[in-house]
């Protein structure tokens, strides 16, 4: 994995204008592996890794059994993915990494409660759309595809194939469109996404981790501000809007350091 720490906020946006059809995760702290919640869970609290599938399938298994009845449509617990994804989205650990297709939107996230350097991961999906496993062409991204009847049991759940897929569910959730998301599900939950990359046979740079020191978090905040992107457009509900007025703390505008109320603004 390539790594590069930038200097500035113009730095960073100059960087990610030449990761085109890349995908991207902020992570609030660059120490932190690149690991899915379901890896961090089960490596704090579950020792024994033989009993690791089983434990996934059990949980998977009492989700499906309960959601029904909070869902307008049950049938999004038949699928796979989608029934990841929306444990994903609820909270729940899982093999699922949330990327997005926004370098921004993964600042946003990097950059919005981190009080150290913070980082971003971006994939190569381009290249990844081909690449498959050394010795092993044939488990490309359409060979593993989780959203297919039987593929997420069969090349996913025993968590002994070094591979990693990329793409959305048939139906995507409303979160899910407003953050540019996107979803990868690696076939193994003990290893962190760089080193199960590195049994792919492409020979270019197939993820980079972009160092964000904790000096560039003010100017950057206020550009994505501009931007607009803020909790209350990324998550579009009420939460997202509640969550959204931490930002707003943080802006200066006319009035407020002057003693004023600030009107509307």
């Amino acid at each position: 994995m390539e790594e590069i720490v930038v200097a500035s906020w113009n730095e960073f946006v100059a960087l990610s204008a030449a990761l085109d059809g890349w995908a991207f995760r902020g992570q609030q702290d660059a120490r932190w592996p690149l690991q899915t919640s379901l890896s961090r869970y089960l490596h704090a609290y579950v020792p024994d890794k033989a009993s690791w599938r089983l434990r996934e399938e059990r949980a998977i298994r009492i989700f499906r059994r309960k959601a029904h009845n909070y869902l307008d449509n049950p049938a999004v617990l038949d699928n796979a993915l989608r029934c990841l994804a929306l444990m994903q989205h609820h909270g729940a650990p899982t093999r699922l990494l949330d990327f997005t297709k926004s370098p921004f939107v993964a600042v946003f996230f990097a950059l919005e409660r981190a009080t150290r350097d913070a980082a971003i991961h971006a994939l190569n999906t381009p290249r990844l759309w081909m690449a498959a496993p050394r010795g092993q062409p044939g488990m490309d991204r359409n060979g593993i595809d989780p959203r297919l009847s039987g593929n997420f049991a069969r090349l996913f759940l025993p968590n002994t194939n070094a591979i990693i897929w990329i793409g959305e569910p048939t139906e995507m959730d409303r979160r899910l469109v407003a953050q540019s998301g996107t979803l990868v599900v690696p076939g193994m939950v003990d290893k962190p996404l760089d080193d199960i990359l590195g049994h792919y046979a492409d020979s270019g740079t197939l993820l980079k981790k972009i160092v964000l020191p904790i000096g560039v978090r003010e100017e950057a905040m206020k550009a994505l501000y501009r931007m607009n992107i803020t909790n209350a457009t990324l998550f579009p509900d009420l939460d997202g809007l509640a969550r959204s007025i931490g930002m707003e703390l943080e802006m200066e505008w006319p009035g407020i350091a002057g003693g004023g109320t600030g009107g509307d603004l």
